[in-house]
């Protein structure tokens, strides 16, 4: 059961995975039924953006937003401000903002924070305790508190996404689980989602906080 939620910002560090589980999650909202919108606010890294898979996206009737000026141009903020704005304000739209990295990264939700604080929303930060940066609990609070402290919001769920592509293991997850438990009880921040591929997540003990989120690797080709 996915959150009821009508907006979903995804922030992580590069390399989390944040931008595949942003797709994989608005695909399988879709799959659901709900009119679903897409928005790529990644401004740090110009690599495994949800734009470059805009066509088959599309394909599944999810809306696809990033520049105005297309989907092959830089991130242009005032080109594509209110094409965001549009699927916010609208209650009928399932939004998920993919949005990039860290502080610098999230320094673009300042720029909507009118548009969403009224709103019920959920900011997932998406963890891979793989990488440097998030790989132990100091880390992980630093970098929940310094996007925080830039965007105004509130981060609202973790993600264990930790992962070795496809070479994660079921240990690769639960060994990643401890430390983000222990982060989410210092930050006094629920794990909402286990987010792991299809094989691995077939493996998961019950009792795990956190819903098991199957997902597909739509953003690497099968030779990477």
């Amino acid at each position: 059961m996915l959150d009821d939620r009508r907006i979903r910002i995804i922030i992580g560090h590069y390399g989390s995975g944040k931008t595949e589980f942003s797709v994989n999650y608005a695909v399988k909202l879709a799959e659901m039924g709900y009119k679903v919108a897409l928005s790529d606010l990644d401004i740090v890294n110009p690599y495994f953006r949800s734009r470059e898979k805009a066509a088959f996206l599309e394909e599944k009737g999810i809306r696809v937003i990033s520049s105005s000026l297309g989907h092959n141009f830089s991130l242009d903020l005032p080109a594509i401000s209110s094409e965001i704005v549009g699927p916010i304000q609208d209650p009928e739209s399932q939004v998920i903002l993919d949005v990039g990295g860290n502080s610098v990264g999230a320094k673009v939700l300042a720029k909507f924070y009118e548009d969403i604080i009224d709103k019920e929303y959920d900011m997932l930060c998406v963890v891979n305790t793989n990488r440097t940066e998030t790989r132990t609990v100091e880390g992980i609070l630093y970098h929940v508190r310094s996007i925080e402290e830039v965007s105004q919001l509130k981060v609202t769920g973790l993600v264990n996404n930790t992962h070795l592509l496809r070479e994660t293991t079921l240990e690769t997850v639960l060994e990643a689980q401890k430390i983000i438990e222990e982060a989410s009880q210092e930050l006094a921040i629920p794990i909402k989602y286990i987010s792991t591929i299809e094989s691995v997540a077939k493996e998961l003990p019950e009792g795990l906080e956190g819903e098991v989120f199957p997902i597909r690797m739509y953003m690497r080709d099968v030779w990477m």
